[in-house]
């Protein structure tokens, strides 16, 4: 399985970003998460989802702004990120694995800044 996620970027605090994340491989099979990793900070979960998209799991910081999902048919994973703030700013990598929060696999990350 290999990933790779796109649509980091530069916004304002409240704004919004959708982050996606390709996937070649037998990545339907698998959960697949979004971990986040600012400096000097320990690699945070953010979000999950189930092989089949009907389980989801969100971190405490993040519930109620972004919401995850994935298209099997496209081998996609997206992250619909609303109201950023400073705190959000880090670098995003999708992960897959054989449940949520499981990370058998990581790909690169994009950056997301958001500026106060």
């Amino acid at each position: 399985v290999q990933l790779q996620a796109s649509g980091g970027g530069l916004v304002q605090a409240g704004g919004s970003l959708r982050l996606s994340c390709a996937a070649s491989g037998r990545a339907f099979n698998y959960a697949m998460a979004w971990f986040r990793l600012a400096p000097g900070k320990e690699r945070e979960f953010v979000s999950g989802i189930n092989w089949a998209g009907d389980i989801t799991d969100y971190a405490d910081s993040v519930k109620g702004r972004f919401i995850i999902s994935r298209d099997n048919a496209k081998n996609a994973m997206y992250l619909q990120m609303n109201m950023l703030s400073p705190e959000d700013t880090a670098r995003y990598y999708c992960t897959a694995g054989v449940r949520i929060r499981r990370t058998d696999y990581w790909g690169r990350g994009t950056l997301v800044t958001v500026s106060s």
